[in-house]
């Protein structure tokens, strides 16, 4: 078991060392492996693809965060140590965010942020009786709110300090989401 999690976390180096200066869609699992010293064998040995190597790395490294954030009472400070994070290793989530497609950061993100604004707004409706599919409608606009909002500060190069971004994304998401759910 250790030597599984070795291994994982030298092709996920590898992995994060070659994104800081080529696209993700351009490294191939030869690259990963060559980079590392592995073969290809041991490689998928524990992965199927590089996007699974990807979302073990978002799992393993942001997965605490992206609980935090998760959790309605702290969204905002899970949110702040979510980024935070994510300036640390600006280079590998400025370019993982620029892929989309299946098993995307952006995916991961936009799920959990469908999760946490879902939470929040069953919660703001009490025990009202409002349609599923609206609601699924709420949480996916403002998860795509948040989801864009990251990706412009990524693009961005992440230099404006996250908790001031976060602080004015804040208030319009609470203060519209009250209004909304109080509205129904």
């Amino acid at each position: 078991m250790a030597d599984s999690r070795i291994t994982k976390r030298a092709l996920a180096a590898s992995l994060k060392e070659l994104m800081e200066r080529t696209p993700l869609a351009k490294i191939s699992v030869g690259d990963i492996t060559k980079n590392c010293g592995l073969n290809r064998q041991t490689f998928y040995y524990h992965f199927n693809d590089k996007f699974d190597l990807v979302n073990w790395i978002y799992a393993t490294e942001a997965a605490p965060y992206l609980e935090q954030f998760s959790n309605r009472e702290h969204w905002v400070e899970g949110l702040c140590a979510l980024c935070g994070y994510m300036q640390q290793n600006s280079k590998f989530y400025i370019n993982a965010l620029e892929y989309s497609g299946q098993n995307s950061f952006q995916d991961y993100l936009s799920d959990i942020a469908h999760q946490l604004v879902r939470t929040m707004a069953d919660e703001l409706v009490g025990g009202r009786m409002i349609d599923d599919a609206e609601m699924e409608f709420i949480a996916d606009f403002y998860a795509c709110a948040f989801v864009g909002l990251i990706m412009k500060w990524a693009r961005h190069g992440m230099r404006e300090k996250p908790e001031d971004y976060i602080d004015r994304a804040r208030m319009l998401v609470e203060g519209s989401l009250q209004y909304e759910m109080g509205r129904r």
